[in-house]
């Protein structure tokens, strides 16, 4: 029998399966690339020694508006380690610079203090300037044109900056092919405008936008365009393990050292398909399976390697539910998977509503299986996203058993849908 941990929320869930019934588990092959140092040591590492940069000490000299975006409390950033570290850093260069601690939410809800705790610590909060981005309300300037042709609206405290820095996390990510680096920019403090025209039905439709992609995608195009001409300075991004531990670290240029970032998680992270009639996935626990619409991530791993017309079981706990009410209206207001699918691929770029991206994904899956929940969310939002409410794991698998007519059918299962690559 083999007992396995699926992530839920704060804690997880059990899952017992047999022998004759487990098809495999993916799991990343996580290497500590740290040598044994602690995690604040292995991020202090990375910023004595960036990549395609000088230090951020340097770097830091003779700048006074100094603005350092961080992510929201929807990523797992470990910013209590991180934060003070880069902080210290920029004020051994320069001890009177004025320095902004900018949320990049992108199309997210604000982050409320207790979150913004959460992620920091009390000491930062009280004591640093941080300043929340909205996509809609921020005041923003326009610094370009996309290269795939939306207007480029950053908010004014980053392009106003005498040095922009970002701090991040680099995983696996279903269509910009990695988080991290150049996301901090676009979609991380950019107007809801220029997201939707990034987030188009064409882009997320094209076969190049998918989990550990980075050449020729288009989104990631847009959003390395972006980074530069925001003038993206200096980033430090993380690698976590499934304890959300940092396992390594890499500073400097934003494109070169994310790339080399994004080239060790493909290692890292990879692993081979494994078929099977049921897969099981996560989204790896709190924060990211917050709601539905971050769930559709876990989702994809599955879909990956889910045989056509198998079950996907999704185990989320989603305390915030939906996550959405764009992303929920579309499901309330359509009729059927296929026509809200094919009323998304005929919106032109200027036609984009906010969410549709992860309605377009959600669909796509649905299209080619049944999607059953293990969540905390209710029942009736469920199957509004035409998908089946389980109230655990065990009645989960006997419902997948009898949609597909096959009592023993073979089960994969994905303990972190976030953190692989399956190829």
């Amino acid at each position: 029998m083999n007992n396995i941990k699926l992530p839920f929320g704060h804690s997880h869930l059990n899952l017992n399966l047999s022998d004759d019934r487990l098809e495999a588990i993916l799991t990343p092959a996580f290497k500590q690339k740290g040598g044994g140092l602690s995690q604040a040591d292995i991020v202090r590492v990375a910023i004595e020694n960036p990549i395609g940069s000088i230090r951020l000490s340097k770097l830091s000299i003779g700048k006074q508006n100094i603005v350092l975006i961080s992510s929201d409390h929807t990523r797992p950033v470990p910013s209590k380690i991180i934060t003070p570290i880069i902080l210290e850093e920029i004020r051994r260069g320069n001890p009177s610079a004025n320095i902004t601690i900018l949320i990049s939410t992108g199309t997210h809800r604000a982050s409320t203090k207790e979150e913004l705790i959460d992620k920091f610590g009390a000491a930062i909060v009280g004591k640093e300037c941080i300043v929340m981005h909205d996509a809609v309300h921020s005041e923003v300037v326009q610094i370009g044109i996309l290269p795939s042709g939306g207007d480029l609206l950053i908010n004014r405290i980053a392009a106003e900056a005498d040095l922009l820095v970002s701090e991040g996390f680099i995983e696996p990510h279903f269509f910009a092919g990695f988080s991290g680096g150049r996301k901090s920019v676009f979609p991380g403090i950019t107007n809801r405008k220029s997201v939707l025209a990034n987030h188009c039905a064409e882009f997320i439709a094209h076969p190049r936008c998918r989990t550990g992609i980075l050449e020729g995608n288009p989104i990631h195009e847009d959003m390395l365009y972006a980074a530069r001409v925001a003038g993206l300075a200096f980033i430090v991004n993380v690698v976590l393990d499934h304890t959300k531990s940092i396992i390594a670290a890499y500073a400097g240029h934003f494109d070169l050292a994310h790339r080399k970032g994004a080239s060790d998680v493909s290692i890292m992270f990879g692993t081979n398909k494994a078929l099977a009639d049921i897969v099981i996935t996560t989204n790896g626990g709190y924060p990211l399976d917050q709601n539905i619409y971050q769930s559709v991530k876990g989702m994809t791993a599955a879909e990956a390697t889910c045989k056509t017309g198998g079950v996907i079981i999704m185990v989320a706990e989603c305390s915030d539910g939906h996550g959405g009410q764009s992303f929920f209206n579309t499901f309330d207001n359509g009729k059927s998977v296929l026509e809200i699918h094919n009323e998304i691929l005929s919106h032109g770029k200027e036609q984009t509503v906010v969410d549709q991206w992860e309605s377009q994904i959600l669909t796509r899956i649905l299209l080619k299986h049944e999607v059953i929940m293990v969540t905390r969310a209710p029942e009736d939002m469920i199957k509004n996203f035409r998908m089946h409410y389980a109230p655990d794991i065990n009645k989960a698998i006997r419902m997948a058993e009898k949609l597909l007519y096959k009592p023993e059918a073979k089960i994969t299962v994905i303990p972190d849908g976030v953190s692989v690559i399956i190829n």
